[in-house]
């Protein structure tokens, strides 16, 4: 374990939630402009619970992003403008990893302990526009003082999901394939246990198959399975035999079944359904209601007009009794084939 780190889970306390300000547009082709009406929502309901660190390019869009803030009844003290070029908004993908180290008994570690775990962006293997994306880690450690662990390796934080106790879950389809938008040719599975282990503190990885159709990260597990506490996991059901999902996260179940926690319990699993499937301009769109984010106020889960929104938030209500949760239209944004946990990084408590 890189100097005794570990990578907290998400439910465990904030100081903020980073967000990427949206301004590029061939991320919503056609689209674009009640995307940022989308964000202020997600604000919303974020602010109440902690700060929001949102990335700006320039004055510009600094100033655009406030306008939209005040006209949405948005309070700007919880508010944090950073000004980090980025290419695009998926923070959750290229945003700053931290990690926590466990202070000692009556002595506080430099810094509250926090570090940033520095894994490279490569623009999901897939497109050109990422060299900003990528140096996001390194200007938050350099704003913050904080120290900056490098992986050496390419991982989108999307591509994995951590019970803060030593588990991580992800999948092959993902991080092992060698001939699609393939991260790290070359590296093996215990290779990237390897790094996760040093740098995440994770002693036990789990690795699913493939992800849900529709999604151009290629098998990201955070729209297929999601940790709700240290023991249990909700997981994507498709019912519906002829759906080019069904047999994937059918086969994702089994696997799950024959896996065991870091303390070599058994993992408790419970179904969360598939809404229907979502196309715009002929495109299958990655509608997952495991993209949720795990707020410090609230649990916020993308809803997509569909009779089964209702059941995935009752689903979810029970699995986060100590928070509400909410709904945030998702429609428009999921064209740009990513929702809320995408766009998102949990910044924890010192």
């Amino acid at each position: 374990m890189a100097a005794g780190f570990r990578m907290p889970a998400e439910w465990e306390p904030h100081a903020a939630t980073w967000l990427g300000w949206p301004h590029n547009k061939t991320d919503w082709p056609g689209k674009f402009e009640p995307i940022p009406w989308v964000y202020g929502e997600i604000i919303r309901h974020l602010a109440p619970g902690e700060r929001v660190r949102l990335l700006v390019n320039s004055e510009g869009h600094k100033a655009q992003a406030t306008r939209f803030f005040k006209r949405a009844g948005i309070k700007l003290d919880r508010l944090h403008f950073l000004r980090f070029p980025t290419n695009r908004g998926w923070t959750r993908d290229f945003g700053p990893i931290f990690v926590r180290k466990e202070a000692d008994p009556g002595r506080q570690p430099p810094g509250g302990g926090l570090a940033i775990a520095r894994f490279h962006f490569n623009g999901w293997a897939k497109y050109k526009d990422w060299k900003r994306d990528d140096l996001v880690p390194v200007r938050a450690a350099k704003q913050f003082k904080l120290p900056l662990l490098d992986g050496k390796i390419v991982l989108e934080g999307g591509s994995i999901d951590v019970n803060g106790r030593g588990t991580l879950i992800t999948t092959e389809e993902c991080l092992l394939d060698a001939t699609v938008q393939t991260r790290n040719p070359g590296r093996s599975r215990y290779e990237l246990e390897n790094v996760f282990r040093e740098m995440l503190g994770i002693t036990n990885t789990l690795w699913l198959g493939k992800g849900i159709a529709g999604d151009d990260t290629h098998g990201h597990v955070d729209d297929l399975c999601r940790f709700v506490n240290p023991g249990t996991v909700v997981l994507c059901r498709e019912d519906n035999p002829k759906d080019v999902n069904y047999k994937p996260l059918a086969e994702n179940r089994e696997r799950l079944q024959n896996m065991h926690l870091e303390n070599g319990r058994a993992i408790q699993v419970v179904d969360l359904p598939m809404p229907a499937p979502l196309f715009f301009e002929g495109v299958r769109l990655p509608a997952s209601y495991a993209n949720f984010y795990i707020a410090n106020a609230a649990v916020l889960v993308p809803t997509f007009n569909d009779p089964k929104d209702r059941i995935a938030l009752g689903i979810l209500g029970e699995c986060f009794p100590d928070r509400p949760v909410v709904g945030i239209h998702a429609v428009d944004l999921v064209w740009g084939l990513g929702t809320l946990h995408c766009l998102t990084q949990q910044e924890p408590a010192a």
